[in-house]
């Protein structure tokens, strides 16, 4: 992926469990792959979002291009390796943080049921903020491929 730049453009990638129009968010799941805003056009931020553990209180990790380099900059591999013990991410195949069951605080582990895929790119929002004159238009989250496999 190759993400756009400036302030307030938020792209992501992102799953959503497939519960989630019986038993609502946050109580389905959601595993963050890859999250941006143009105020860190070097980091993105890995999270899961489950009871207990959401919004801002989600579970995660954040990588930063060394250098000052931007994501914005060239294509980049995110990844979650998800186990049933264990949710893992990385950047480019450098590992950046793992997430068990045991850091929920003891609230529900919910990444044992199917989830689906969502990438998108949306402009503005609270945590990115609005964009300003920074961002040219149009703007484009770039996508060269999906991968998905699985050991079962």
């Amino acid at each position: 992926m190759k993400m756009p730049r400036g302030q307030g453009m938020w792209p992501a990638f992102w799953m959503l469990g497939d519960d989630c129009g019986d038993v609502g968010w946050p109580d389905c799941g959601e595993i963050d792959v890859m999250e941006n805003i143009g105020s860190e056009p070097g980091t993105v931020h890995g999270t899961l979002h489950g009871p207990g553990y959401s919004g801002s209180d989600g579970l995660g990790s954040s990588y930063s291009l060394p250098d000052g380099q931007d994501f914005a900059d060239d294509f980049h591999v995110f990844a979650v390796d998800w186990l049933p013990e264990a949710i893992t991410w990385s950047v480019d195949g450098q590992v950046y943080g793992t997430k068990t069951p045991a850091d929920t605080g003891g609230d529900p582990w919910v990444f044992d049921t199917p989830f689906f895929l969502i990438l998108n790119l949306a402009v503005g929002g609270d945590w990115p903020g609005d964009p300003d004159e920074t961002p040219s238009s149009p703007q484009q989250l770039i996508v060269d491929y999906v991968r998905v496999s699985s050991e079962s």
